[in-house]
């Protein structure tokens, strides 16, 4: 008998959907949730592919089957969630597989924290759940939408130097790799395996279930003043990163001044007895509707006139903080932890985010902002940036987010705990300093302001001993990041090749920094290659269309 057609894929072709048709009369019924026609875009709208089959599965024999079915119909396989990353590490023109249906909390130990769910489930949800049954996650980024397995892969982190990863916590994983097994893997089990996949970057297959440790809810008094930037500077190596529990900083480049905010948890107790009440923030013009689109329209007008971009951080932002210094612009609020960690990313945008030493962030912010202003000596704030490109008739946007954490309170290498790709340092504090570069309307910055910004800024974090972000824009070589990571990078790569030997998980972003540079005879078999790529007109989003093809070259 003929095997039964599904219109839906009837756009495929004919062997590919002819595989799909017969393993699903011989795998006992397990769903095959595919569709074609799907359109591929990043939560910025920076990149846009068109995968050949876009997959929802629900269940971990689903998830198998669709790596099977990879595997027989040669075809790779990437995983998204949110598509909260600017970059272009999700885009595939091949099957692309979204977990947002594969998200249960699986069990939760009261007693020990210990906390199993399955990975599509989002921060989000997650948080719901946890809050529920009176947990919550220790320490989170500024936003909630990604995936648990996302969040993970590409080394999401909060602020505060007594954390580090949100992974940090993270117990056990499980993992579907490319011969259709599901594997465990913690600090005692598979241990290699586990600090690769902690940031994986959608390389090593895919996550199905993660167990780590919750703690109890709570909640954070936190207030926000802003002030000049000398003061920061002042209070660096005092009591500015060790004021708080968490603390993180928003600096203005052309003010020259730095809204700091410091959250603390608030003892149980007050909150029972009523000593301490939850109260939300004053609401500014800022964060009104009229407040949004001023500026969103202000900064589309820059496009045109971008000499008015430090008068908007002056007027935006002075509307938003004040346009005094000091405790007279200070506010404040106790807010449950998973609503005061959060912040509005308000438009589409690039960021460009490092990791480099902590001590080093008054000598990195003064050194980018006198590169900025194109001080002179004598000027207010002048030092020497030495970063060798011109900043003339360049205009950027505010603020750079300022954050810090540390990845040696909780995890090392000597405990199987630090992901080989961890960007942090491993002997102390990291500062993460975030460039952001806002696209009004999905328009990018005109007169090439972005990239020479990025050109600049990425200059000097190298300078300075920095890592990139693995989830922002960045620019650097396989060679650069193989030797900043050393025999981390190797040993990564080595996990990579032993679980997926002809790289089904492997795309054009994995081959630009992760493995050697693209040679026709040493392509992997299941590897995606980038074809093209186009531009995106802003009425349809905007960006760039990343165009993939399978390897044709080396044999099947």
């Amino acid at each position: 008998m003929a095997p039964k057609s599904n219109p839906a894929l009837a756009s495929l072709p004919s062997n590919v959907r002819e595989i799909i048709e017969l393993a699903s009369q011989r795998d006992g019924g397990i769903p095959f949730r595919a569709k074609t026609a799907h359109v591929h875009r990043t939560w910025a709208g920076t990149f846009t592919s068109l995968p050949e089959l876009y997959i929802q599965p629900e269940s971990v024999p689903e998830i198998q089957k669709v790596v099977r079915l990879a595997r027989h119909a040669r075809r790779r396989v990437t995983t998204t969630g949110c598509g909260h990353s600017p970059s272009d590490i999700t885009c595939t023109s091949s099957w692309l597989v979204n977990l947002d249906n594969f998200n249960k909390v699986i069990s939760v130990d009261p007693s020990s924290g210990l906390v199993v769910v399955q990975a599509g489930i989002r921060l989000y949800q997650l948080s719901d759940e946890l809050d529920r049954r009176g947990l919550a996650l220790p320490s989170l980024g500024s936003i909630n939408e990604q995936s648990i397995a996302g969040a993970i892969s590409t080394g999401t982190h909060g602020s505060g130097i007594k954390h580090g990863l949100v992974g940090e916590n993270i117990t056990e994983l499980k993992i579907t790799l490319a011969n259709g097994e599901t594997l465990s893997c913690s600090p005692e089990d598979k241990p290699d395996l586990f600090r690769a996949a902690l940031i994986s970057l959608g390389a090593l297959g895919i996550i199905t279930e993660v167990t780590f440790k919750a703690v109890p809810a709570f909640s954070l008094a936190w207030s926000q003043a802003i002030d000049s930037d000398r003061r920061i500077f002042e209070r660096w190596e005092k009591d500015l990163w060790s004021q708080a529990e968490f603390v993180r900083i928003w600096w203005f480049p052309y003010m020259r001044r730095a809204a700091v905010w410091t959250a603390d948890v608030v003892d149980p107790v007050d909150l029972k007895t009523g000593a301490v009440k939850h109260r939300e923030p004053p609401t500014s013009y800022y964060d009104s509707w009229l407040g949004y689109y001023v500026y969103h329209n202000l900064l589309a007008l820059s496009r045109w006139i971008p000499r008015i971009t430090p008068w908007i951080e002056w007027f935006v932002f002075g509307m938003q903080y004040g346009f005094k210094n000091g405790e007279v612009t200070r506010i404040g609020a106790v807010q449950p932890s998973q609503k005061a960690f959060l912040l509005n990313c308000l438009y589409s945008q690039s960021v460009n985010e490092w990791a480099i030493p902590l001590h080093k962030g008054p000598e990195a912010l003064q050194r980018l902002g006198a590169w900025l202003q194109n001080l002179k000596p004598g000027d207010p704030g002048y030092v020497e940036h030495g970063i060798p490109y011109s900043a003339e008739g360049l205009w950027v946007h505010s603020p750079v987010e300022v954050r810090a954490s540390d990845s040696t309170v909780y995890t090392s290498r000597e405990a199987n705990t630090r992901p080989f790709l961890d960007p942090t340092q491993s002997d102390g504090p990291t500062l993460y300093l975030n460039a952001i570069m806002y696209r009004p309307y999905h328009r990018e910055p005109t007169y090439n302001a972005t990239e020479r910004y990025y050109l600049g800024f990425e200059w000097l974090m190298r300078e300075l001993g920095g890592k990139p972000h693995w989830a922002k824009t960045f620019t650097a070589t396989q060679a650069d990041l193989a030797r900043w990571y050393g025999d981390d990078f190797q040993r990564w790569g080595a996990v990579r090749e032993s679980v997926d030997p002809e790289g089904m998980f492997v795309g054009p972003w994995h081959r630009r920094y992760l493995l050697e540079p693209l040679q026709r005879d040493k392509l992997l078999p299941l590897e995606e290659i980038q074809q093209t790529t186009k531009k995106v007109p802003a009425r349809q989003g905007g960006g760039i269309e990343i165009i993939g093809i399978q390897n044709l070259v080396a044999p099947n």
